[in-house]
């Protein structure tokens, strides 16, 4: 296959369509290699030293973009041509052979048609890998071959053409892949029965396709599947991103780093559980303000695990948007510029009111969103490296992005929001989808559907639904970042809504104007009444098989549903019944609307 330089926006070469993903350009259907491939003197180093810590040793590097056409000297990406066979769409030869025009590779047939790649391609099923169907060696197989000596050594390359007949309908029936030579065809319904290219000896070669043959590869024992070529499924990224943030120490961690500086403290480990052990607890906690079950439980070492990478990002964030909430106007003139404002003198419904501890003004954050490495065909098969290059073990180059934006960030009260989740029914509605995500292939992928999750979740969907009518950005530039975690020992209850691009769409300053507490509270309001009707109601209250893998359940394109770039978990774990209530179930915030209706 030959090297094809073209381009994308910056932001698509993390996602949909970074390492190893297939894009069609012009006609021409490309992969992109792995980070090894690329000219490193024009990918520039991007720092972000919270994003690193987590992804161990290596370096992230912005891809080699553009926003022109790609000149000889001009710095770009480089594409393989994927898959290489190709048909012409005039005389209908099938081959991978690919001239030259004036000394640039053409996509066109010797007859002057142009050239469309096939539309299936072969996945292995739990490797990873992805490569060409060898289109003659499978015309040449199957029961004629068995009993037609012809067509098993039949070796007339330039004979295959792929045909559509007209008269067996639409479907892949009407596909046929003929050869003229022997006069062997075969239908294409053939290729995608269960354990076909098995069948036919065609094996897994245990590599990507920009890797050459002889790169020391092991064949792979996993069986391949045909698949179209633009299925979703053959390329799921793994992606990261962090807040570029001066990060801060949970509280939990400084009320530690406290209690084992006290100078009772080590008589507290010493009697190991005794009884002179909880009245030294005692007198600890009188002097730093914490409880005597913390101070036993630090004596005892047992402190929450650090947990998964985006968790323990996330924990960081937390304790630095606490701060900020704490510090009022931020003239700090940085990357994270946060003003934190109170609710005092808001006129608004109680109800909501009392539920919001805080509410912080963003004016500046930069994100850096890093692609850690793709799966194909299944959520569980392996995962391949974005450097399959010799550093991928000692310094992996990864490809990443940094954007500036501005957002809104809420608050929620602990002591409320814990009383609510404590009801069995709210507990029960919850624990439908905890169930289905176990249950799921993507449950790794997917944060714990506890009910506050669940509730700050949809709500997210709720409000960046109404900012798009409100502030002067696109849906899809909205970004969400969801706190909702009541296992860590600091409890998280907070959403962010940001938006991060590459250009001045991240920064008209439209979400800013609307993070006022005056602003913000009508349009909570709104977006709740917005939600209370559905244009798919009463299907859609009252379902709860709705979504991706039925893992959401009263929530539709017609009242929660946004972009999936949008959403950190690809529009899955949702419903308006945790946030407004339902037949068995009360919202987190089923008071609103009735106290904003009553007649006054």
């Amino acid at each position: 296959m030959e090297k094809i330089r073209h381009d994308l926006r910056l932001s698509e070469t993390i996602s949909p369509f970074g390492v190893g993903a297939i894009v069609d350009v012009r006609g021409e259907s490309l992969m992109a290699p792995d980070t090894s491939w690329w000219n490193h003197t024009f990918a520039h180093e991007i720092s972000c030293e919270r994003l690193m810590a987590r992804l161990g040793a290596g370096v992230l590097r912005q891809p080699p973009a553009h926003a022109d056409r790609a000149g000889r000297d001009t710095p770009a990406l480089l594409y393989w041509r994927f898959p290489a066979w190709r048909f012409c769409e005039r005389c209908d030869k099938l081959s991978k052979m690919t001239g030259r025009k004036k000394g640039k590779w053409s996509n066109t047939c010797e007859c002057g048609g142009a050239l469309v790649p096939m539309r299936y391609i072969a996945v292995c099923e739990k490797g990873s890998h992805a490569q060409d169907i060898n289109w003659f060696q499978w015309a040449h197989r199957g029961r004629a071959a068995s009993l037609n000596e012809a067509v098993r050594f039949c070796r007339d390359y330039k004979s295959l053409r792929f045909h559509k007949l007209a008269t067996r309908g639409e479907g892949l029936a009407a596909l046929v892949v003929k050869c003229y030579g022997c006069g062997n065809e075969r239908k294409v319904a053939e290729l995608v029965t269960k354990g076909a290219l098995q069948r036919d000896g065609i094996r897994c070669a245990g590599r990507q396709p920009w890797e050459p043959e002889g790169s020391g590869k092991k064949p792979c024992p996993y069986e391949l599947v045909a698949v179209q070529r633009g299925a979703t499924g053959n390329y799921i990224a793994e992606r990261i991103s962090a807040l570029d943030i001066p990060e801060e120490r949970p509280r939990s961690v400084q009320a530690a780093d406290k209690i084992r500086g006290h100078m009772l403290f080590g008589r507290v480990v010493t009697d190991n559980g005794g009884p002179q052990s909880e009245m030294l607890a005692q007198l600890i906690a009188e002097d730093l303000g914490v409880t005597p079950e913390t101070v036993l439980g630090v004596a005892a070492g047992d402190e929450s695990p650090a947990g998964e990478m985006l968790l323990d990002l996330k924990d960081g964030e937390w304790a630095a948007f606490l701060k900020k909430l704490d510090g009022g106007r931020d003239r700090t003139g940085s990357d994270f510029v946060v003003d934190g404002r109170g609710l005092e003198g808001v006129v608004g419904p109680q109800s909501l009111l009392s539920k919001i501890s805080g509410i912080g003004q963003v004016r500046r954050v930069r994100e850096v969103r890093a692609l850690r490495g793709f799966r194909r065909h299944d959520a569980e098969a392996a995962l391949i490296n974005a450097d399959l290059g010799p550093d991928q073990r000692y310094r992996p180059t990864y490809p990443a992005i940094e954007l500036f934006g501005e957002g809104i960030f809420l608050r929620f009260d602990e002591e409320k929001l814990a009383a609510w989740e404590a009801q069995p029914e709210v507990q029960a509605r919850a624990g439908i989808l905890k169930t289905r995500r176990a249950d799921s292939p993507w449950a790794g992928r997917l944060d714990v559907p506890e009910p506050r999750y669940i509730a700050l979740h949809t709500l997210a969907h709720l409000l960046i639904r109404r900012l798009a009518f409100a502030s002067g950005y696109a849906s899809a530039a909205l970004q969400e970042r969801i706190y909702a975690n009541s296992d860590r020992t600091d409890k998280t209850a907070g959403i962010l809504i940001y938006t991060a691009a590459g250009d001045a769409q991240g920064t008209l300053g439209g979400l800013v104007r609307l993070g006022e507490p005056d602003k913000l509270i009508p349009l909570l309001v709104s977006a709740l009444d917005d939600a209370d009707f559905c244009s798919n109601d009463p299907v859609c209250i009252e379902s709860d098989r709705q979504g991706a893998s039925q893992l959401n359940l009263s929530a539709c394109h017609g009242c929660s549903l946004v972009s999936e770039t949008s959403c950190e978990t690809g529009n899955r774990l949702l419903d308006r019944q945790l946030v407004l209530a339902g037949s068995d179930v009360r919202g987190l915030l089923h008071d609103v609307l009735t106290e904003v209706r009553q007649p006054r």
